[in-house]
């Protein structure tokens, strides 16, 4: 007899349902996510067949925490199932829209009994692997959320400190560089500018780790300090001020955190086999290599062609037909991260593979937009070389095309 389990996850408990082949329900139990609770469902599979031959397969609503760790560490085969279609499956049968626990452990248990071969099992990534997503994703969380602390710093100072901003543009670019931390840290306000001499400017910078042409980029920013500006209120000035600082810190802490987060996942990248064969494509360095690493994993029969890759990074285009209608669009539906590390790497990838210049030329001038022509190049990368296990070869990549006869 065929069983299959269903898992409705919640903080504090889990509810879990076993049906057979038929959809009657087996057993049910709400369990903790402690040691005793998984023991009571490991008793559970046993009771109803469970044996490493003819493992009972699990749907369950998502591919993380303690429970998918210890589930995955006994041998289980895990499902995770989207709540998106968790919810279509759902409205199947009540028409009232009813919803409980229960009930929802049973859907997944349903969803494995009858529609199993459209969903995929969660991959069997190596330890490795599954460390650096974890620490290549929270160095991409980090990055943006300086990003979007630096963001709200801009904002507050183009209100009240239009200098701290310009001199920002003239030295660094970004408000998030060490230097331009340094001198907001030691002039949160026009005031407070007004009184900083150069030589405090230029200890501000060395502090930062400027060491070549101080004294010259000092009086450069102290002379941009001291223009005349349009001013707030000096209270409200004041208030902006300790504001500004407040915001300062947050972006400093993750400036640090990006710093320590980076080392660690590098270390951790240049230990997998898969490192030598991801950096050597043209524009892929530590960093990028990484997250592409923590997005795709390490198990090669998660992806089964090219195809399934491209879709899952979102740089296989959508195709809509019914009747005389056909749409063709980009996929919205995707790995956020691993599309926003494929455009980057299309960016410097331009400057570094002459193949990779010349495909991105072509598609622009068959009339692909920017983006398009991006996600086409993209879609030229990576699957190959990881299952056959090779190096990027240019040539092979990039062929050279014969011009047309005339």
């Amino acid at each position: 007899m065929k069983i299959t389990c269903g898992i409705d996850w919640a903080e504090k408990h889990h509810d879990i349902a076993l049906i057979d082949e038929n959809g009657a329900l087996i057993a049910k139990r709400r369990i903790s996510e402690t040691v005793d609770g998984f023991n009571e469902l490991l008793s559970m599979l046993a009771e109803a067949g469970d044996s490493p031959q003819t493992p009972i397969p699990i749907a369950i609503e998502t591919p993380r925490g303690l429970l998918i760790a210890a589930l995955r560490a006994a041998g289980r085969q895990i499902y995770p199932i989207n709540p998106m279609a968790v919810a279509r499956y759902r409205e199947r049968h009540p028409a009232s829209g009813k919803k409980s626990d229960h009930a929802d452990a049973m859907v997944l248990a349903n969803i494995l009994r009858t529609d199993a071969h459209v969903h995929r099992p969660l991959p069997a990534d190596t330890e490795l692997a599954r460390s650096i997503k974890v620490l290549a994703r929270a160095c991409q969380d980090a990055t943006w959320r300086r990003t979007r602390a630096g963001n709200e710093l801009r904002s507050l100072l183009r209100e009240y400190y239009p200098a701290m901003l310009e001199a920002a543009a003239n030295r660094s670019g970004s408000l998030h560089a060490p230097l331009t931390r340094a001198l907001l840290q030691l002039a949160p306000t026009p005031a407070a500018a007004l009184k900083v001499s150069q030589a405090k400017i230029a200890a501000a910078l060395r502090r930062a780790g400027r060491l070549r042409h101080v004294e010259e980029v000092a009086a450069e920013l102290h002379a941009i300090l001291r223009r005349p500006h349009l001013r707030q209120d000096p209270l409200v000035e004041h208030a902006m001020g300790v504001q500004a600082l407040r915001l300062l810190a947050t972006l400093s802490t993750e400036c640090e955190s990006i710093e320590q987060l980076s080392q660690a996942t590098e270390e951790a990248f240049r230990q997998h086999p898969d490192y030598e064969i991801i950096t050597s494509f043209p524009g892929i360095a530590d960093q990028a290599g990484a997250r592409i690493l923590a997005e795709i994993g390490d198990d090669r029969t998660r992806f089964t062609s090219a195809r399934s890759l491209k879709a899952f990074a979102g740089s296989a285009p959508v195709t809509r037909a019914s009747g005389r209608s056909l749409v063709v669009s980009c996929r919205r539906i995707k790995n956020d991260r691993l599309a926003a590390v494929g455009f980057t790497w299309g960016l410097s990838t331009l400057n570094l593979s002459p193949g990779a210049r010349a495909h991105y030329d072509r598609r622009r001038a068959t009339g692909d937009g920017h983006a398009a022509a991006f996600r086409n190049l993209f879609n030229r990368f990576l699957y190959h070389c990881l299952h056959k296990r090779l190096h990027h070869n240019e040539t092979l990549a990039f062929p050279p095309t014969v011009p047309a006869a005339a």
